[in-house]
């Protein structure tokens, strides 16, 4: 697991100046390990100074290092502990009252920008439990980090909390990501009981984003099942409402169920309901449990091995690629899952929180497996693991 925040272990500061992009005390620096570029270039990147280096340039705005600045050397220089040797070129960090984060990975296809950590649903499993704090500067910062995230990037999420609380705001930063970065794939996180509202839909459409998606989760077909998951009266009408009024607008929806003890026996009757009622959404992705956030809390009400509803994933599976809706299952095992859901299963964990247990060392289909959360090794897992050893 990477550690994407911590302290750093010290900051050498020429003088008492703006640090990169700077928003409410917050630096955001674009990280080149090229310390070649051209003087004109060089205040627009900070430099992660590497063994290689001998002579340090000088003109970058920021020097990130793992060891002392060089005596004589004037410049902003942070030095990091190990755990941040993963940094490489291209990728975005945030600096702030000696803390930094890593905001963007280049090397990743898993980055999502946090947007918030309010929300009007208030998930039992909740991974991100959400706060009751004003928290727009982390849409501030999200402006700015788009602008430093490399072009080419194929992939980006937006998640929270609840993006959409931010209203015009939201609409704001989708328009942003569109004209900053044409080509890369947008997937938003979000319960989508905003869009209920006819005119918030309109002005999401009204963007016109060439590819982007919307994760909504829908737990259950009944929906008093669904409001108790997310805790929240009136939930599932204006979620259904939502993701009806984004297919009328021609707008991707890709619907969410995070499979645990309250949605795993009630799957393939939610997989009926989809079929029969929101045919035209684009996919339907069934999720493993996220041993974090309010999961720990409600553990006797959530957990469930896998291997307990691996014939209601199947139905569902079936159900839903009979009527010609692409289905993925992600965050599972592949030995708790059934050989025919097998063309759904995807290796989705993101990469910075991916590991396998101790059990899975000797099997053969390692790399074709997503593993485990990390806090599904720390916190527990199922005892039916099974490694492919034929």
């Amino acid at each position: 697991m990477l550690t994407l925040s911590g302290r750093v272990i010290r900051i050498e500061s020429e003088a008492p100046k703006p640090l990169g992009l700077k928003r409410d005390g917050r630096g955001l620096y674009s990280l080149t390990t090229n310390a070649d570029l051209p003087p004109g270039l060089r205040s627009q990147k900070a430099l992660l100074v590497q063994d290689r280096f001998t002579d340090i340039p000088t003109g970058y705005s920021h020097y990130f290092a793992f060891g002392p600045k060089p005596e004589g050397f004037s410049g902003d220089w942070t030095v990091m502990g190990a755990e941040f040797g993963y940094l490489a070129e291209g990728d975005v960090v945030a600096l702030s009252e000696g803390h930094l984060r890593s905001l963007f990975r280049a090397n990743s296809e898993h980055n999502s920008i946090l947007l918030t950590e309010q929300c009007n649903n208030y998930c039992l499993m909740c991974s991100q439990p959400p706060k009751r704090i004003d928290d727009k500067w982390l849409l501030d910062e999200a402006m700015d980090l788009v602008r430093l995230i490399p072009r080419d990037t194929r992939t980006l999420g937006i998640t929270g909390g609840e993006p959409t609380l931010f209203g015009e705001d939201f609409i704001a930063l989708v328009r942003h990501v569109k004209n900053w970065l044409p080509t890369t794939s947008l997937h938003i996180l979000s319960n989508g009981r905003y869009f209920s509202n006819p005119a918030f839909a309109d002005a999401y459409a009204a963007v016109n984003h060439p590819d982007v998606m919307l994760g909504i989760p829908i737990y259950s077909e009944d929906p008093a099942l669904h409001d108790y998951v997310v805790q929240a009266d009136g939930a599932f009408d204006e979620t259904v409402r939502g993701v009806l009024n984004l297919k009328r607008l021609g707008q991707k929806v890709e619907i969410r169920v995070v499979l645990h003890k309250q949605t795993a026996a009630g799957l393939p009757k939610l997989a009926e309901y989809i079929a029969r009622n929101l045919l035209f959404v684009d996919q339907v992705a069934l999720m493993g449990l996220e041993m974090m956030g309010f999961t720990r809390a409600n553990l006797d009400a959530l957990w469930i091995d896998p291997i307990e509803y691996k014939r209601e994933l199947s139905q569902a599976a079936r159900i839903l690629s009979a009527h010609r809706i692409p289905v993925s299952i992600y965050n599972l095992p592949l030995c708790l899952v059934d050989p025919d859901v097998y063309p759904f299963y995807v290796k989705s964990i993101s990469d910075w929180k991916n590991e396998y247990a101790p059990e899975c060392e000797p099997c053969k289909k390692k790399s074709e497996c997503g593993g485990f959360f990390s806090s599904a090794i720390k916190y527990g897992y199922s005892k039916s693991i099974r490694p492919f050893c034929d």
